[in-house]
């Protein structure tokens, strides 16, 4: 079962069945026990072409797989020194399994090396292990799934925003306040006392994001005249919508020291922004590259120990307002998706999806080692 989605049209999708693929040596098959189904996902869909998101699991247009994080366990290996049995954390497709071509990376994991995959960061092609990695608690694994890959993204811009000194704003605007990335951002805003933090929701979801504690100030996008245009701000747009975006450079004016771009949570009102736009250009953000300018400066491990720090830290506060949904099978795939893409789900909900499993009972920590099948 594969879960696919129209690339020029991501409210039409379909689960097809494609018959198992036969090993090449250096490949291994992947059993896909869960994956994490959020917003983030939605924004993979948004810009697969502009980003390249449809190639991380190529397939014929005019469809497109969507990258999800996840944990897979090898059930059959055709790579040296990958055995079967290990479960891995990475990137998959949504789907029940994944045919890759493996090259082992020390004792943790190993990396897709597939030639698709050659101009893609390592942050997406790696898959470590989940037995050998200190950094994973088994009893909590459904909300690294769910926080991980957008807290490393929020990290990454809060670092380089103060790398930067924040050219200058005392005060952040983060747009889709109850997205869990941007919650994520708040959490890292939260430890610089220096910054004043402003999240824009809507109604809906406003008791939600006030509840959370992780903001100065909640506002609905129809309050922002409430906001203070004589103060230096910056934006941080999780939302991408261009009419918001348009209306806080025009509020901001000479005020605003920055416009990030980073999701597209309100993906459905992304086009028509006016240009040229009051004060400086919407700058998109790349976690890739700001992690690749830590590495050198700081160090792989350096910087992964500055990140589960930040993390666990998140993961605490998580426990207040985070609800871990299961979805099973193809049929919770699709209702997810589609909670996703029209904005009804609840702003506490992790959905995780397991497409190999009709029983609502499956846990990670129930499972013995992968077997074949």
């Amino acid at each position: 079962m594969i879960f696919e989605v129209a690339r020029q049209d991501i409210r039409t999708t379909r689960a097809v069945d494609a018959a198992p693929a036969v090993l090449d040596l250096g490949q291994v098959r992947l059993r896909i026990e869960r994956f994490a189904f959020t917003s983030n996902n939605i924004s993979y869909a948004i810009a697969g072409d502009l980003l390249g998101y449809w190639g991380f699991f190529p397939t014929d247009a005019p469809w497109g797989r969507i990258p999800a994080i996840g944990i897979g366990s090898v059930v059959e290996s055709a790579a040296p020194d990958i055995e079967v049995g290990g479960r891995y954390f990475g990137f998959y497709p949504m789907a029940d399994e994944l045919v890759l071509e493996a090259e082992c990376r020390g004792d943790n994991g190993f990396r897709d090396v597939g030639s698709h995959r050659a101009n893609h960061a390592a942050t997406y092609t790696d898959f470590r292990d989940v037995d050998a990695d200190a950094a994973f608690d088994v009893a909590r694994i459904d909300e690294y799934l769910l926080l991980w890959g957008m807290f490393m993204t929020s990290f990454l811009i809060d670092d380089q925003l103060g790398d930067r000194g924040f050219e200058g704003a005392s005060t952040v605007v983060v747009t889709s306040a109850s997205s869990k990335t941007s919650i994520s951002l708040a959490s890292c805003l939260a430890a610089r006392p220096e910054v004043r933090v402003i999240g824009l929701t809507s109604e809906r979801n406003r008791a939600f994001v006030e509840g959370l504690g992780l903001y100065d100030q909640v506002a609905t996008y129809d309050e922002t005249e409430d906001l203070d245009p004589s103060v230096r701000s910056g934006v941080v747009d999780m939302a991408g919508n261009a009419q918001v975006r348009a209306d806080l450079h025009r509020y901001y004016g000479a005020a605003l020291a920055f416009s990030i771009s980073v999701g597209a949570t309100h993906w459905d009102q992304r086009d028509g922004e006016p240009t040229p736009l009051p004060g400086p250009a919407p700058e998109f953000f790349f976690a890739p590259g700001q992690r690749a300018k830590r590495i050198e400066e700081w160090g792989a491990a350096e910087l992964d120990a500055r990140i589960d720090r930040a993390y666990r830290s998140l993961v605490d506060h998580s426990g207040g307002w985070l609800k871990v949904e299961h979805r099973h099978g193809p049929a919770g795939i699709e209702a997810t998706y589609g909670e996703l893409l029209d904005g009804t789900a609840d702003p506490g909900a992790g959905f995780i999806c397991l497409p190999n499993s009709q029983d609502k009972s499956f846990r990670l920590d129930q499972l013995g080692p992968a077997t074949a099948q």
